[in-house]
């Protein structure tokens, strides 16, 4: 069992939510996550959705309040909320190729706050039911926390170091997307952002991982072979005509197969082991029941993420060596056709 990194982690299997917490859980929301579904369908709308899409409005107002408790929570938060106006788009289109326009909005989204940026065409179940999105393609960026910063979390009244990162990072990811969607605007196509950390009709990590900005680690979260699990993502519907990213396999999902890190950090032991069918894929879990009451009480959380070997500045580079070492006896065609 791994030590706590700072006095407010408690031990896995010592936390226990207060009961308040656990009256506003109400239904589980493992099953509207989909978990043992066989059948492929799009995503319900849960947590950080609006409260009249999910049962779990209760919690989110819990998670806010606990957030805003910590000091410079609010301001960070806030900048993340602030979002720019949308320009109109232009009446006539830019005469360039699809490659071309690929090549100049990933250069202008990293020199406008965005880490990394990649493409890939939309699919129906990148969408939440209940919402539409008819742009063809999606744009997803990502936005690297400052790992001194997101080891500090969780935050509390005494230290809000942690989730005031978090806060930035959504921050950036507002500014950056709206800059790129008014970018795209005036190049005479639609774009409509989608950043966080409120959710939207978007569901991210898909696409980014199909547009080569990483894996799905262990945790639930994305893992990126520059930044670990320590980013946070920005989406744009468009329908400028682009050139798809290819998906970037680096071995973190086989990492993450013999890996214990993040599920012996979790407090309240809310990672699964193994992977489980959900919405008709196998794929890594969170117990959704165990982990949103210590998510609301620890103000967001983020130790998974923050544990995470791979968001590690040190030991990422001997991971991705080790890896792609053992993927290129085992699977060299994976290698081949990543990003």
């Amino acid at each position: 069992m791994s030590t706590p990194v700072n006095p407010r982690r408690p031990k896995r299997g010592t936390y226990r939510p207060k009961p308040e917490t656990l009256a506003q859980l109400g239904v589980s929301g493992n099953p509207i996550n989909g978990l043992g579904e066989a059948t492929l369908r799009r995503p319900s709308p849960f947590f950080w959705h609006p409260p009249d899409k999910h049962p779990w409005g209760g919690l989110q107002i819990i998670a806010r309040e606990n957030s805003r408790k910590c000091p410079g929570s609010m301001d960070a938060f806030q900048a993340a909320y602030n979002y720019p106006e949308l320009v109109e788009v232009a009446a006539t289109k830019t005469q360039a190729t699809p490659e071309q326009l690929s090549a100049q909005l990933k250069q202008f989204a990293l020199a406008h706050e965005a880490d990394d940026v990649g493409i890939a065409p939309m699919d129906p179940l990148y969408v939440f039911e209940g919402y539409s999105v008819e742009e063809p393609w999606v744009i997803v960026l990502g936005l690297a926390h400052n790992y001194e910063r997101l080891r500090e979390v969780p935050s509390d009244e005494t230290n809000g170091v942690g989730v005031c990162d978090v806060g930035d990072q959504y921050a950036k990811g507002t500014r950056s997307s709206y800059a790129l969607s008014n970018w795209i605007r005036s190049q005479g196509y639609n774009a409509s952002p989608y950043p966080g950390p409120s959710a939207g009709a978007l569901a991210l990590i898909p696409p980014a991982i199909a547009a080569g900005l990483g894996e799905l680690g262990k945790h639930g979260s994305l893992i990126s072979r520059y930044f670990g699990a320590g980013v946070r993502l920005a989406g744009i519907a468009t329908d400028m005509p682009l050139v798809a990213d290819f998906p970037d396999h680096f071995g973190a999902d086989e990492f993450c197969a013999t890996c214990q890190v993040c599920t012996n950090a979790c407090p309240p032991g809310a990672i699964v082991p193994q992977k489980q069918m959900v919405r008709g894929v196998e794929r890594w879990y969170v117990d959704f029941d165990k982990c949103i009451p210590y998510f609301a009480e620890a103000a967001s959380c983020g130790i998974c993420i923050a544990e995470c070997p791979w968001t590690r500045p040190t030991a990422r580079p001997k991971l991705l060596a080790t890896m792609e070492r053992r993927l290129r006896q085992l699977e060299p065609e994976k290698i081949e056709q990543s990003r």
